[in-house]
């Protein structure tokens, strides 16, 4: 089969989206299958200005994939924040992955902490119109469907379905000595336990309740914090100051792979508190190397981990902090390290590969291919 991946612009620099379409990309290649994964080029955008990046986007990129679309069998785009590529395939046989609709939701005036400015509203608008045209789209989340079905119409339920995201292979639990090879330098070869976050500085990722909890960790437990991805803000920064946690809080800005898997190998714990999210990557990519995740009740994560993490409300700031201080119990930390392997099963990159073809599959037989 000949299948058209279509991914993310690279400046707008949205890893776990390349990552997702780069780990698809070789399991189908494993597979047998012809595959090209097509992104839209910096000619304009590079720079970092957002109405070049349009031009890059949306004037020259469309020209570019309804030509690549001749070649193939299937598309299938990796990201709904691209789905209003969908007009530009022509006849053939398409798909959209669906991640979440947090900020189609924001624009459209719901809370999700996703504000949208004037042109944020009508992209919005656009990639659920492009959604709504789809000849299937496959959701990350049983929660992400359901937002799906209540914004684009339940004439929907027909043509979406839930397709779990996998973990990359290369995520698994490192030695100690391993890990702390690879992160000593980073965290100033601290002999001490850190909690770690993963994520962003969007308010839905709750990154000042992060600080707050840690605080009233640390009044009990002598650990450190790690940030990994965005570096703070300077309101984050601003906070961490007043709460006086400087010499305790480590940045650790856009790790690499190898240097995020040995963060997860050897934190005490994932603390992710985060308010809204589609799927929630950074706790299966926790479990998968042996980090015990205490995450927030919230949209998608209890789905994803189950019984395999502790759980509170996104706002239950002390109950996040007792939870964390339970894990001081070696006994209570190695079964929710057990139940964490256990449930990353279901995030295998084979099944979710598996799944996909069998989506591409049908899609073909539909349309007569």
């Amino acid at each position: 089969m000949k299948i058209l991946l279509v991914g993310n612009y690279v400046p707008d620099r949205q890893h776990s989206m390349q990552r997702f379409a780069g780990l698809l990309r070789d399991g189908l290649l494993t597979r047998g299958h012809e595959v090209r994964l097509l992104t839209p080029a910096a000619q304009f955008g590079g720079g970092g200005n957002k109405w070049a990046a349009y031009a890059d986007k949306f004037l020259a990129f469309p020209r570019v994939l309804r030509d690549a679309a001749q070649w193939a069998d299937v598309v299938h785009i990796c990201d709904h924040s691209n789905a209003m590529y969908v007009s530009h395939v022509g006849n053939k046989p398409n798909l959209v992955t669906c991640h979440d609709l947090l900020a189609v939701r924001g624009a459209l005036g719901e809370n999700t902490d996703c504000p949208a400015t004037f042109t944020g509203k009508y992209l919005q608008r656009w990639i659920l119109r492009g959604l709504r045209r789809a000849q299937q789209v496959a959701c990350v989340s049983s929660a992400t469907r359901s937002d799906l079905l209540r914004l684009a119409g339940n004439d929907m339920a027909a043509r979406s379905c839930v397709v779990l995201l996998g973990v990359a292979p290369s995520m698994r639990r490192l030695q100690p000595s391993e890990a702390q090879q690879r992160i000593g330098a980073l965290l100033g070869h601290r002999d001490k336990p850190f909690l770690l976050n993963v994520g962003s500085n969007l308010a839905r990722k709750n990154r000042d309740g992060t600080l707050r909890i840690f605080k009233k960790v640390s009044q009990k437990f002598d650990c450190d914090l790690v940030f990994a991805g965005e570096s703070l803000s300077p309101e984050l920064k601003k906070l961490k100051t007043e709460m006086e946690l400087n010499g305790n809080v480590i940045e650790v800005p856009q790790p690499d792979d190898a240097t995020l898997e040995a963060l997860y190998s050897g934190a005490f714990a994932l603390l992710y508190p985060t308010k809204f999210e589609g799927f929630g990557w950074p706790a299966i990519e926790a479990q998968s190397c042996g980090c015990p995740v205490v995450a927030s009740a919230s949209t998608s994560i209890p789905e994803v981990v189950g019984n395999s993490a502790l759980l509170r409300a996104p706002d239950d700031e002390t109950g996040f902090a007792e939870d964390v201080l339970k894990l001081k119990d070696a006994v209570v930390h190695e079964e929710l390290v057990a139940r964490g392997f256990e449930n990353v099963k279901r995030f295998a990159p084979e099944r979710m590969v598996n799944d996909y073809i069998e989506i591409y599959q049908r899609l073909c037989a539909q349309n007569g291919n």
